[in-house]
């Protein structure tokens, strides 16, 4: 016996109508999409299968919903991989090639995995599946990286229509294995690793992160136009010496937030090691005679050109080394270094959060837990001032 449904709507001035049909047949549902304008007429089938007249049915329904809402894909066929494909192409056109290959690694996993999957049929379990697999080896920060791209990818799909909702936003990313937890120098380890500094090309460089917190992708693209040594005791109120935080390494030049463009007062012993870096820079300059690029950059390579960022950690192992220090430090500990120094030293973590331009206390709360040394002290303080005699 067979089942059929049938239903018509009008939209337009031009009727348009949708039929769909179960025949009695089993596992087997065309839906058939008619449309008349102007007198003239166009369909495209659509088929769905399954191994229940109920389940075709209700695929039939879930199809009918589709067209209501406009979505469709040229072949009905529209992939995970396909999905990804295209936001990976016009979601990250211009960005970093970092940026593009970090996310392209990310996605590499549900490629493999369900990338024939067709985009519609794809479900919250078989992107958990994939996420779960990652987490078994990878770290939870790839784990997150992993889900922020994939979910990002089938967003862009939803809005082109090729999907009704969003199924990684359902899922809740696994925690990964853990990876190396971030180290801080104490305040010995820094005066010998800046002892060790003295006399490499580098040693401005460790000494200006370490004692302002600056990220390494901000000072590998400090310029001299940026950086006042001198200041201004004259003003009113006076100008100290400083620098201007406002590029980074990235694409464009920006820095990482809005609120990373700040200007920092340079500590005394920055100021110095600035001011013998600048002149040892222009000895580089005389000797590289021709060959030296005028890009004004504060940190370069002996002929001018920005620091390459292998060149950076090879140069600050040498450093770690020579400070007995061993080799397993990354610049980037620098700026971990300055956070626990501040904390330890009783600075608020407001004070800290506007220090390393970030968007707001939570930020340096979660990035920096460990370097972290929170004392409560007001309510003590406070009792103390009651309860005084």
């Amino acid at each position: 016996m067979d089942l059929a449904t049938t239903r018509s709507t009008s939209t337009t001035p031009a009727t348009a109508a949708t039929h769909a049909t179960i025949r009695g047949a089993p596992g087997a549902g065309v839906a058939w999409c008619r449309s008349a304008a102007g007198g003239t007429a166009s369909g495209i089938r659509r088929k769905v299968g399954g191994r229940t007249k109920q389940e075709v049915k209700d695929k039939l329904e879930d199809l009918h919903a589709d067209l209501s809402a406009g979505i469709s894909a040229p072949n009905g066929r529209y992939t995970v991989g396909q999905a990804i494909d295209d936001w990976l192409r016009d979601d990250l056109q211009g960005r970093a090639e970092k940026t593009v290959t970090l996310n392209r690694g990310a996605l590499k996993p549900f490629l493999d995995r369900i990338g024939n999957k067709v985009l519609r049929e794809l479900t919250a379990q078989d992107v958990r599946r994939v996420l779960t697999d990652i987490a078994a080896t990878r770290s939870s920060r790839t784990v997150v990286v992993a889900h922020n791209a994939i979910e990002r990818a089938i967003r862009h799909a939803e809005a082109n229509d090729y999907v009704r909702r969003n199924v990684a936003s359902l899922v809740r990313p696994p925690s990964g294995q853990p990876g190396r937890p971030s180290k801080s120098l104490t305040l010995e380890q820094a005066m010998t690793l800046m002892a060790a500094a003295e006399g490499s090309p580098l040693g401005a460089y460790v000494v200006l992160c370490l004692l302002t917190g600056i990220r390494a992708e901000e000072a590998k693209a400090l310029t001299w136009e940026h950086v006042d040594l001198d200041g201004d005791p004259t003003a009113v109120p006076p100008i100290p010496p400083h620098v201007a935080v406002w590029r980074s390494v990235r694409a464009h030049g920006d820095t990482k937030t809005e609120k990373s463009r700040r200007t920092l007062r340079l500590p005394e012993r920055a100021v110095t090691a600035l001011r013998t870096h600048r002149a040892q820079q222009a000895s580089q300059r005389l000797l590289a005679g021709d060959q030296w690029h005028d890009l004004g950059m504060v940190f370069s390579s002996s002929v001018g050109t920005p620091l390459d960022a292998a060149n950076v950690r090879r140069a600050f192992k040498k450093i770690t080394n020579s400070a007995g220090l061993g080799d397993n430090w990354k610049p980037l500990e620098l700026r971990t270094s300055f956070v626990s120094l501040m904390s330890g030293s009783g600075v608020p973590v407001e004070e800290i959060a506007r220090l390393v331009g970030h968007t707001s206390t939570r930020t340096t709360e979660v990035v920096y837990r460990r370097e972290l040394r929170p004392v409560i002290t007001t309510g003590a303080e406070v009792m103390d001032k009651i309860f005084a005699g």
